[in-house]
């Protein structure tokens, strides 16, 4: 046998080896130190090439040698990095812990605004009737806001006092008082019969206090038809209410005068479950569409009727939720809004 491959050239080799798997303390160390341990450069394997120079009368007992000292390393090799796979586990699952006993960190969820929920569900049930829901510039002209609804030009609601017009007052551009441009625009662009319904935001000069805002939103409704009449629009409101305020809901109308209606009616409720006890209260105005604003869109009212309705969403949310400030509606505090639910 060569010098190399002397018993103790192998045992010394072997020994290097296996003290190099011990000191390795991780398993990406140890995978890093494979190829000087148990690779094609590795002392042992390079033993190993030597035995194909040697006489072929020794080569049997020399592969028996390698042989056995290179099972050796490859089970300890096996063993060490079975073991620190192991602590690798242990480890990541350490850093992985959660301390289930602490107190849970909720982040807090978002709320739509009780008026805007409000004004969806309203129009959730006209859209169930089959009417249509219509849109218009809360930016208007004049002409919309009052002429084409007959307000006559010293209607005290057309005073600096009660609107607000937009500089220079001579372009007659105002933020709308109501939604009823909404209805004259309605009239001008869409075919006969319509049902539409006009939700949206409006502007007066009213002071902020516990029962009136400056800014506050309507909906208003508008059918133009054949036949139509007051029982027509009586039997709308008595669905709408008993679908606001419950199957014990209902309405009566009480004689009174606008300018866009002919006749005209306040419109009262009976609320079941108001607090403090049922009561009747006033919810807005209706009546039949006065010929003369059929007149001012085209339409002929020896042919087409209407009727036509409006309601405050504030006002409806206050008596039917038992909203007692108007405060509460318009100074964002999301407490407000996360008493009517997490609905996003």
């Amino acid at each position: 046998m060569t010098e190399e491959l002397d018993p103790q050239s192998v045992e010394s080799a072997l020994e290097v080896a296996l003290s190099e798997i011990a000191r390795l303390g991780s398993i990406s160390d140890l995978r890093a130190a494979k190829p000087g341990i148990i690779g094609e450069g590795s002392a042992i394997s390079l033993l190993n090439a030597s035995i194909k120079t040697m006489p072929n009368d020794l080569k049997a007992q020399a592969g028996k040698l390698i042989g056995g000292a290179k099972a050796q390393v490859s089970m300890a090799f096996e063993a060490k990095e079975r073991e620190l796979e192991q602590v690798a586990a242990v480890l990541a699952l350490e850093a992985e812990r959660m301390d289930i006993t602490a107190a849970a960190r909720y982040a807090p969820v978002g709320a739509r605004h009780p008026l805007s929920l409000l004004m969806d569900q309203v129009s959730d049930v006209f859209i169930g009737m089959g009417w249509e829901i219509a849109d218009g510039p809360e930016l208007e002209n004049e002409w919309f806001n009052f002429d084409a609804l007959n307000f006559h030009p010293d209607h005290p609601a057309r005073a600096m006092q009660d609107t607000f017009f937009v500089t220079p007052v001579e372009n007659h551009l105002l933020l709308r008082t109501h939604t009823s441009p909404v209805q004259v625009r309605s009239m001008l662009e869409r075919e006969l019969p319509m049902y539409v319904l006009c939700p949206g935001r409006v502007y007066r000069t009213d002071e902020l206090d516990a029962t009136h805002t400056p800014v506050f939103h309507q909906v208003e409704g508008l059918a133009i038809d054949k036949g139509l009449t007051m029982a027509d629009l009586k039997g709308t409101l008595e669905f709408f209410a008993r679908v606001m305020f419950g199957e014990e809901a209902k309405i009566r109308l009480r004689p009174s005068f606008f300018p866009f209606t002919e006749p005209s009616a306040e419109l009262d409720v009976w609320h079941p479950g108001a607090k403090g006890g049922a009561r009747w209260v006033e919810w807005g105005g209706c009546g039949m569409v006065n010929p003369n604003v059929l007149l001012s869109a085209g339409i002929d009212p020896d042919v087409y009727s209407g009727f036509a309705f409006g309601m405050g969403i504030e006002r409806t949310l206050m008596f039917r939720n038992g909203v007692r400030d108007m405060h509460d509606m318009v100074e964002a505090d999301v407490r407000f809004s996360r008493q009517f639910g997490s609905v996003i």
